[in-house]
């Protein structure tokens, strides 16, 4: 935020919530309910959400708190894309289906500079069954959401590049992340006959490593939260350079930036709950909008 604060998502409890880096202080913004899983501030200056419906139940393992298969008893099988006054905590809902398909289990978010958001669907996963995932592409005043690219296995982080020319996602299961050239808002393209609607790999994890959601940094590095690994994994444009920056929990989900120059990683530890903050080896990308 322009003040300095940082808004983040609190998944289980249903809030967004701000937090001063300087003290650490904590001030609910907004009650969203379900499960708020990602948030960007749109041109109008509000926050968009992308809430999950309330699709994990949770876990204290080992003293954290681990997401698990959706609660049959409070999941409506569905999510939906919320916009969110922040000086007023109001709450409307823009999205639930596109073209019929409910959105299952909607996760990370980004604008464009033409207005216009890049979401994911994450879909969920249960005993026996898990949801093929799609990127959408939508509108603020809730007039036009399109399926961009589907199926796409457990998208999760999604982010574009400094010019706004190419479109990255991270699905989490395969520790995988691909890109799309974007020719026009809201549509992709790519030349990859085996990848997700021709995408191009830029990086595969090897080993157990699992991916969450990312962001740009203002040199085109594409910083991507990993499970398990703990930490961030931050890829160069081309995918020939591969950094690992560690954490401490095994459930490190998220980055942003901030701060002189932007060059303050906020970095979210969802298992233990915490926000962190650390230099960055290159300034942020500052997004297209902010509030």
């Amino acid at each position: 935020m322009d003040d300095g604060s940082v808004i983040v998502v609190e998944i289980a409890r249903g809030t967004l919530t701000r937090i001063d880096p300087a003290t650490g202080e904590k001030d609910v913004v907004a009650e969203t309910g379900g499960g708020p899983n990602g948030a960007a501030v749109g041109p109008d200056g509000k926050l968009y959400v992308c809430n999950n419906g309330g699709c994990f139940d949770w876990h204290e393992v080992m003293g954290m708190l681990f997401p698990g298969a959706p609660p049959p008893a409070s999941y409506p099988g569905r999510g939906s894309i919320q916009r969110v006054d922040i000086a007023t905590g109001e709450v409307e809902t823009l999205y639930e289906a596109c073209n019929g398909v409910v959105l299952r289990a909607p996760n990370d978010i980004v604008f464009d500079s033409n207005g216009g958001f890049w979401f994911t669907d994450h879909g969920v996963r249960e005993a026996r069954v898990s949801d093929r995932g799609a990127v959408y592409y939508a509108k603020t005043d809730g007039s036009s959401i399109t399926e961009v690219i589907q199926p796409i296995d457990a998208p999760n982080g999604i982010g574009l590049s400094p010019a706004g020319d190419r479109l990255y996602v991270a699905e989490t299961h395969t520790g995988r992340a691909w890109a799309w050239d974007v020719p026009a808002p809201g549509t992709v393209q790519g030349a990859n006959p085996v990848g997700p609607a021709g995408g191009n790999l830029l990086v595969g994890l090897p080993g157990f490593q699992l991916f969450d959601s990312l962001a740009v940094d203002g040199d085109g590095w594409v910083c991507i939260a990993t499970l398990v690994s703990s930490g961030i994994t931050s890829v160069s444009p081309d995918g020939a350079t591969v950094e690992h920056l560690a954490t401490d929990d095994p459930l490190t989900t998220n980055i942003c930036f901030g701060g002189p120059d932007l060059r303050t990683a906020y970095i979210t530890c969802s298992g233990t709950g915490r926000l962190l903050a650390t230099d960055w080896p290159r300034p942020g990308l500052q997004l297209a909008y902010h509030a």
